[in-house]
């Protein structure tokens, strides 16, 4: 019987996809034991797709509703599915592991016995999945990166959903928490760490009440908001989130740790597979070339050209603004890149354009 839940739970993690989906492995198996238990996993087997009240779930399992929604909200506070509240129903899903299950694990920031373990798990069973599957063939981007809209050049049409200051103002309420792919690395090498800021990973509106009910993040104000931009930016970290225009999470990412720069950096294009719209360009008369902007550039795009002037490599920039916010002389700016698709309008929008171009 254990052995049929949790190969059941690693088809239902397979058909979830995401950047991790179950994988019939023995990695796949040591870290799901650590995850769920067993009444857990099949609870995770037998919810239906989208979202749905306790008792709905528990109708799929031939179970009381009484017994099940203790079971839906002991994981919720696990992060093992979603919970929220429409007019006062209580609606729960089943995320994939990623973007997901995987991230609400380290949120909190904890350093626990449980936390370092199944830190190591989840990095073996991401390295053996790799090693089995190999580098991801994005043919439409799933994520994008907004960019920082202070250096744009102004003559630039900047739409809302280049603004990352436009889902400030807009959701209420927000939420911050650990970065949890450094937090991660930390949790297995206390001494694997770039040195950049950890309580950067936001969310907006439905999926900041979920953190912030399940004590994963904690509330913030716009004003808080704006700041940790500010520090995320100076430290030249990367706003990346999910491929449409409406959006319930943003990264601040670093190209060391984080697994949105780290898979769009295995493709052949990485300009291609993760970008803001956007390109820099620089004003020769204000250039220096004391090279700030090849050190801050997250994929190596950046380069001195041969007259010492900086050239980047399209199809390595993400258009990300780092090299722009650190220059001294202020010679960097965004322009609008030619090619780069507008984002989905929503989730459906997104999955539609992703099926189109493996077509």
């Amino acid at each position: 019987m254990t052995e049929d839940v949790y190969r059941r739970l690693c088809e239902t993690m397979a058909k979830r996809g995401g950047r991790y989906p179950g994988k019939d492995i023995p990695e796949f198996y040591a870290m799901a034991k650590i995850l769920f238990t067993e009444e857990e996993a099949a609870v995770s087997n037998a919810m239906p797709r989208g979202f749905n009240t306790a008792g709905a779930v528990a109708e799929a399992m031939g179970r009381a509703e009484e017994e099940v929604a203790p079971l839906l909200e002991a994981m919720a506070d696990k992060g093992l599915c979603s919970a929220g509240e429409l007019e006062g129903i209580r609606f729960y899903g089943g995320p994939p592991f990623v973007p997901g299950i995987f991230e609400f694990q380290f949120l909190r920031g904890t350093s626990t016995d449980r936390d370092r373990k199944l830190a190591r798990l989840i990095h073996d069973y991401k390295k053996a999945f790799d090693a089995a599957e190999g580098p991801p063939k994005i043919t439409f981007p799933g994520e994008r990166v907004i960019p920082v809209d202070r250096v744009i050049k102004a003559e630039n049409a900047i739409h809302t959903y280049h603004q990352v200051s436009s889902y400030i103002e807009k959701n209420e309420p927000l939420a911050v928490g650990t970065c949890f792919c450094r937090h991660q690395a930390g949790l297995i090498d206390e001494s694997d760490h770039c040195g950049k800021p950890d309580d950067v990973c936001m969310q907006f509106g439905a999926g900041a009440q979920f953190v912030i009910d399940r004590g994963m993040g904690r509330k913030i104000t716009k004003e808080e908001a704006l700041e940790i931009l500010k520090k995320s930016e100076e430290a030249g970290l990367v706003h990346a989130t999910i491929n449409r225009q409406e959006i319930d999470f943003l990264c601040n990412c670093c190209a060391c740790h984080c697994m949105i720069l780290k898979t769009a950096l295995t493709q052949p294009k990485p300009g291609l597979a993760l970008n803001s719209g956007f390109m820099p360009v620089w004003d020769t008369d204000l250039c220096t070339a004391c090279e700030a902007c090849i050190d801050r550039c997250p994929t190596t795009a950046v380069t001195m050209g041969a007259q010492d002037v900086p050239e980047v490599n399209l199809d390595r920039c993400i258009g990300c603004g780092a090299c722009a916010t650190g220059c001294p002389e202020e010679a960097i700016s965004l322009e609008e890149r030619p090619g780069i698709p507008v984002p989905p309008v929503d989730q459906k929008a997104l999955k539609e354009a992703i099926k189109a171009s493996r077509s």
